[in-house]
């Protein structure tokens, strides 16, 4: 049995054939050129974000290389100092009657040890006599110059009528928790109660 038993007419035929075209073209744009364009578009986006990234890490790559210089100049220069582990406070009194037994006469009182996450403080008044205005500067030079992280945070002087030179500071000793013991002594950490 014959359904179709006639030919096509040219017309037929040309018409078929642009019906071809057209559906080839679609099956293109649908199974070729939109997904090509998705993945340059999704390429685009990830090349973007990866660019932020790329920002991101350049620029803690220069902080942590002027960090870095900055630590060399520090150490170059000889004034690199050091925060002892909790309780560091025996090393950092012998550190102040060694600075201090040249002077005619001292005192040294600490107040209440502070603690903020890791790190501990520990503030201190001085109060000493000198001979002479360089005397007392080579003091506050050994103090500043520590070993030990030590911060002066005021000092006054004053001179008497004997040339001799009161000097009076506060100042505070940096501790860490990393290393260090806790004990009886230790504060509660202010970091936690305040969140």
């Amino acid at each position: 049995m014959k359904i179709m038993s006639r030919d096509f007419t040219r017309f037929e035929k040309i018409l078929i054939v642009v019906l071809a075209l057209i559906l080839l073209g679609l099956a293109y744009y649908q199974f070729v050129d939109k997904p090509v364009r998705q993945a340059i578009i999704n390429a685009e986006a990830e090349a973007q974000s990866l660019q932020i990234e790329l920002d991101a890490a350049q620029a803690r790559l220069a902080a942590a290389k002027k960090l870095q210089d900055n630590m060399d100049a520090i150490e170059a220069s000889g004034q690199k100092s050091w925060m002892g582990s909790y309780n560091n406070s025996k090393a950092e009194i012998a550190f102040l009657n060694a600075i201090l037994a040249d002077t005619l006469q001292y005192s040294v009182s600490f107040a209440n040890v502070t603690r903020s996450g890791d790190q501990i403080r520990r503030s201190f008044t001085l109060q000493y006599r000198t001979k002479d205005y360089e005397a007392a500067h080579e003091v506050m030079s050994r103090l500043v110059q520590s070993h030990d992280r030590c911060l002066v945070s005021a000092a006054s002087f004053t001179m008497g009528r004997d040339g001799a030179v009161n000097v009076s500071q506060s100042a505070t000793f940096y501790e860490t928790m990393v290393g260090g013991t806790p004990d009886a002594g230790l504060p509660a950490d202010s970091a936690k109660a305040n969140s």
